[in-house]
């Protein structure tokens, strides 16, 4: 009998690994929900670490195959991983465990001829000497190789920031996401305490905290809607945004920037558009307690004909979201420089289309959880040249103005001037920062 855990980790790698799924969304669906909090964590683990480590993966499985460069069944495939991951990464997991239901789950999915071949490759995996890692890689390809990302990612990183730092994002991609929590209710974390979990004070923003032991996805404290769940760098640009008399959040789905634009407007409508409705509809459930102050409308914002008619836009742009490998690891696989391209291209048309809608004096804040600059730095520039109505303004003076009203402290607010800030725009960098790669850059209409 295959382990619950491992049978809906075999089923989402396959999702994410044929299908297109993703695997944050199938990691909070209901099949996780009925689950105890072992089998929870483990599904948790055995994902995130299989797709981090997949191209390692594959490169000490592929010679033990009597056909090297032989292309495998889509359900063999993933039970050979599933069970080298765990061989060669969880301890606690004894290998007769790893290996013996990796080929029931290769059974069950109906490759019950590759079955013993299967047990062959793992139980060969099982006796062979582990690697030991390079402590100190010095080229981009050491580097992709000792981290499990792809060689041109890491060589652009290394050239855009520098090596040390191409280094430090793909150990950090690598490790368990820090849970980040913001306290929606300053007696939340006491209770929370109370029922046995521990939270620590975030980096920056001081409504953040991160989860450092115990299980806040069941607490009851989060399930009567005391805290949300929500990455520091994602706060951080929302709390960017400011205040505004009429609001439009562009691409708002899921909503976690829409709710902060709401928590510091109180008495604003916010318009929040979303070209998905599946998406906005799932966005609305989550954000119903918040009441009638947000219009959801289903919209296209490349092909939007606004009116100069708001005064705070928040532009917070599809992307290739590389700087957040760490909790969506399947991206190191879907992307290419190609879509880089793709993607400024639309970026472009939607920011050139956004500021149309903004009155004199207003703000739009454009913003990405991409690393690269075909998507940050490189779309505000021809978005300028080409409307000299508009200008940037500088990011540090909103790092101020968030420290005058405490959302940070006077600390934070200079680290993140030293660490964060280049050229008046926000940058925070997974590894160097303890959050999700975001970019954020603030204009005006003059």
């Amino acid at each position: 009998m295959i382990a619950p855990a491992r049978a809906l980790a075999f089923d989402i790698l396959m999702q994410v690994g044929w299908k297109g799924a993703h695997s944050d969304e199938l990691l909070r669906s209901r099949k996780i929900d009925t689950l105890n909090v072992q089998d929870c964590g483990l599904v948790t683990t055995l994902v995130l670490g299989t797709l981090r480590w997949q191209m390692s993966l594959d490169s000490r499985l592929r010679p033990l195959l009597s056909r090297p460069d032989g292309r495998l069944p889509a359900p063999v495939q993933t039970a050979l991983r599933l069970g080298a991951f765990q061989l060669l990464y969880l301890d606690r997991i004894p290998a007769y465990a790893a290996i013996g239901e990796s080929v029931e789950l290769a059974k069950q999915a109906g490759e019950t001829h590759a079955a013993r071949m299967v047990n062959a490759v793992l139980r060969k995996l099982s006796n062979l000497p582990l690697t030991s890692e390079n402590s100190y890689p010095k080229s981009a390809r050491e580097i992709a190789e000792a981290t499990a990302h792809p060689v041109w990612m890491v060589d652009r990183w290394a050239r855009i920031y520098s090596p040390q730092a191409a280094e430090a994002i793909c150990r950090f991609n690598q490790e368990p996401t820090p849970i980040t929590v913001r306290l929606l209710d300053p007696a939340a974390e006491e209770d929370l305490a109370a029922e046995g979990i521990l939270l620590e004070p975030s980096e920056f923003l001081t409504a953040a905290r991160r989860v450092v032991s115990g299980d806040i996805i069941r607490s009851e404290t989060f399930r009567r809607g005391r805290l949300r769940i929500q990455d520091e760098g994602s706060q951080l640009v929302a709390e960017l945004a400011g205040t505004g008399m009429k609001i439009l959040d562009t691409c708002a789905a899921p909503g976690g920037k829409t709710a902060i634009l709401a928590e510091r407007n109180p008495e604003t409508t916010i318009t929040a558009w979303d070209i998905s409705k599946r998406r906005l509809d799932a966005m609305r459930a989550t954000l119903a307690p918040i009441g009638d102050r947000i219009k959801f409308e289903v919209h296209d914002a490349a092909e939007a004909k606004l009116k100069p008619e708001y005064d705070l836009i928040l532009c917070d742009v599809p992307c290739t979201g590389t700087g957040t490998i760490a909790r969506n690891p399947e991206i190191r696989f879907r992307i290419d420089e190609q879509e880089i391209t793709r993607q400024h291209a639309r970026q472009v048309k939607i920011l050139l289309a956004a500021l149309v809608g903004l009155t004199p004096g207003g703000r739009l804040l454009y913003s990405t959880c991409s690393l690269e600059p075909e998507e940050n730095e490189a779309v505000i520039a021809p978005a300028l040249k080409a409307n000299r109505e508009f200008t940037a303004l500088s990011i540090d003076a909103e790092i101020a103005r968030l420290a005058s009203r405490g959302i940070l402290t006077s600390q934070d607010a200079t680290r993140l001037n030293t660490s964060a800030i280049k050229d008046g725009f926000l940058r925070t960098i997974p590894g160097i920062h303890h959050c999700d790669g975001f970019f954020a850059a603030l204009l005006t209409r003059n």
